[in-house]
């Protein structure tokens, strides 16, 4: 069987760790839009309290990430915590089945983090020692596109199961731990370390604290910027919240969170592609503006059928985006401390994501959605201007 043309050049195990992310995201997407409901309905906790669960659970996989990225530079193995993370989040996720209170839930997510983060920063150095300079784009936009796969499918499933077999949201929950399982079993049997790594052992040097200390130079403004946009950018529960207040209906939430998916699987991995052949950065800043338009559009929305056309929109926003500021990060970064750099990332992300959602939160409760989605979009578009300013375009990849 012929390799499809847009795979060929990548290694077995940038496929294997996109196939991965797939299962992941199946399992995680069949819980993941219905705990806003879940959470508020069934739980009567408010959107305060949903804001607050989620900015924990993302920063706490940001500093994760960081130990974990830091860690893998400085032993030279990626695939050990790449293994426990996955399997770790493929337990604790579906014990979303037996909680009881809001409390419960924050613990689980906490683990479920935990893991994410321990695999993330490792697994995408993985990615980037395996695949040559030229490649990046194309390969975190595959690995971006199947995750986005897996969460099309996820909602897919978790709407047969719920509407077609009337199962209960906690038996659909505790089913979610089949294709999580299988993910990391795959990790273990097909994963296996990239040669760089233990090359970069040859290469040239920059002083220790460039594992530990903050980036510097055009690295580590990038990295503030992104904290910036971060500040604005709350947990996507807010925008499946507003979905609902528009009038689109439980059964439906699983459905129109696969379609955002549908539209992140199949922007993420050709747009990926472009940016290996322009300025990475012209994409990214077409995002953020994607971005600020949508939460703009959430701001005035009036009826069910904006919510459709606002989360296509912004499954653009994630194509424009997510592969392509990674593939940024990997030209910026020296090769030797490529997944501290990816736990850079993760940390300025996470260190946003907490306070984003909660005062996002806060803001909706307090003064209403057009004040929270207003203060988004324009850190929005601040951001964007920065980026353009502040973080010059590399000729070519850094180098060790």
């Amino acid at each position: 069987m012929r390799t499809p043309r847009i795979l060929r050049g990548l290694g077995a195990n940038v496929v294997t760790l996109g196939a991965v992310s797939l299962l992941t995201d199946v399992a995680s997407e069949m819980i993941y839009p219905l705990l806003p409901l879940f959470l508020t309905t069934v739980l009567m906790a408010g959107p305060a309290t949903l804001g607050a669960i989620e900015g924990v659970a993302e920063s706490t996989a940001a500093l994760v990430k960081l130990a974990a990225g830091l860690r893998s530079d400085r032993v030279k193995r990626r695939k050990p915590l790449i293994v426990f993370g996955y399997g770790l989040a493929a337990l604790a996720r579906p014990l979303v089945a037996i909680a009881s209170t809001p409390g419960y839930v924050l613990l689980i997510r906490f683990t479920d983090r935990v893991g994410k983060g321990l695999r993330g920063a490792p697994r995408d150095a993985l990615i980037a020692d395996s695949t040559a300079p030229d490649q990046r784009g194309r390969a975190f936009g595959l690995q971006r596109s199947m995750d986005h796969t897996g969460a099309l499918l996820g909602p897919l499933l978790a709407t047969a199961l719920l509407a077609g077999a009337h199962l209960p949201l906690r038996t659909v929950f505790l089913l979610a731990a089949i294709p999580g399982l299988a993910g990391a079993a795959l990790v273990v049997w097909k994963v296996r370390e990239a040669g760089s790594v233990a090359a970069a052992d040859a290469a040239p040097k920059a002083p220790a604290r460039t594992l530990d200390a903050i980036p510097r130079g055009p690295l580590r403004r990038y990295l503030i910027i992104l904290l910036l946009f971060t500040l604005g950018n709350s947990s996507d529960a807010f925008l499946l919240l507003r979905a609902s207040d528009l009038g689109v209906r439980a059964a439906h939430l699983p459905l129109l969170w696969a379609w955002f998916h549908l539209v992140k699987a199949g922007s993420t991995l050709p747009l990926g592609a472009l940016s290996d052949r322009m300025d990475r950065r012209r994409l990214i800043i077409a995002g953020w503006a994607v971005y600020a338009l949508v939460y703009l559009g959430f701001a005035r929305a009036t009826e069910a059928w904006h919510a459709w056309a606002l989360f296509a929109a912004y499954g653009l926003f994630y194509g424009l985006t997510e592969g392509v500021e990674k593939a940024l990060l990997a030209d910026l970064a020296p090769a030797h401390a490529r997944a501290g750099a990816f736990g850079w990332h993760a940390f300025a992300l996470g260190a946003g994501a907490l306070p984003a959602s909660v005062i996002f939160g806060a803001l909706w409760q307090g003064a209403g959605p057009l004040w929270a989605f207003g203060l988004g979009a324009a850190l929005a578009g601040a951001s964007a201007l920065l980026l353009w300013l502040a973080v010059p375009s590399p000729r070519a990849p850094a180098q060790a």
